[in-house]
């Protein structure tokens, strides 16, 4: 019995690793989310696939683990990386409940990197990455979050931005973030990373603030008090040339 936890990286395809093809490849089950498993379907045709809906996240991993108790190679697909707000934490908690398994992740490209090399290079240096979810984080453990990486001047990288049930999340993440950093701090957005469709937006925090285009599929990045625009590019310098100069 075995069980991989798989990361497809932001938009599947082309960011699908050769380590994380080869898990799918070599699954007897892949389980997953079901708007993963609709980006993967066609690249693996006649695979056996199971899949579940939003805030089902524990069937999802207990209808893994038992296939994999029941001595099948299950892949457990994830978007971007498993380890980063994927489900490759879960499948350890669950897992405790039934027999020793073999249990293996496969990284993948999270959407902070996937994103940022979309913007141009916005993690050169330290960076948090905070999602503006409340429903497993009390939205004031958030707050703090926010406003203590603010003061640290890390750049930020925020998931989760924006759903229908928050739709002024973002705004008051922003809020939170102009009461330390300056209104024209470097900014900037990537709309499905990855995928059709795909757009990336640079603007200012002040902005960022008033904008209707982010929603639950943009990843957003807050620029630290050395991040600048070069050339249409959002760059965060690491201090190489300051310092030789």
């Amino acid at each position: 019995m075995k069980l991989t936890v798989v990361g497809l990286g932001p938009g599947a395809g082309e960011d699908l690793t050769g380590r994380a093809r080869r898990a799918i490849e070599e699954a007897d089950l892949v389980v997953g989310y079901t708007a993963y498993i609709d980006l993967i379907r066609e690249e693996f045709p006649g695979k056996e696939m199971a899949s579940t809906g939003m805030k089902r996240e524990v069937d999802r991993c207990r209808m893994a683990v038992e296939a994999a108790a029941a001595g099948k190679n299950v892949a457990v697909v994830c978007s971007g990386d498993a380890g980063v707000y994927g489900m490759a934490g879960l499948i350890y908690e669950v897992a405790q409940d039934y027999p020793p398994m073999d249990i293996e992740v496969v990284p993948g490209i999270t959407a902070a990197c996937g994103g940022g090399a979309v913007l141009g290079a916005p993690l050169t240096h330290d960076f948090a990455v905070i999602s503006l979810s409340d429903l497993l984080t009390p939205w004031e453990k958030i707050e703090r979050r926010l406003r203590l990486a603010a003061e640290a001047d890390f750049v930020l990288c925020l998931y989760n931005p924006r759903s229908r049930s928050r739709s002024d999340y973002l705004q008051r993440a922003c809020d939170i973030l102009l009461q330390i950093k300056s209104p024209d701090t470097p900014c900037g957005f990537v709309r499905n990373i990855g995928r059709e469709g795909e757009r990336a937006v640079i603007l200012t925090l002040g902005a960022l603030r008033d904008s209707t285009e982010v929603d639950m599929f943009t990843t957003v990045f807050i620029g630290n008090s050395e991040t600048k625009v070069l050339r249409g590019k959002l760059v965060t310098p690491r201090g190489y040339l300051q310092r030789e100069g």
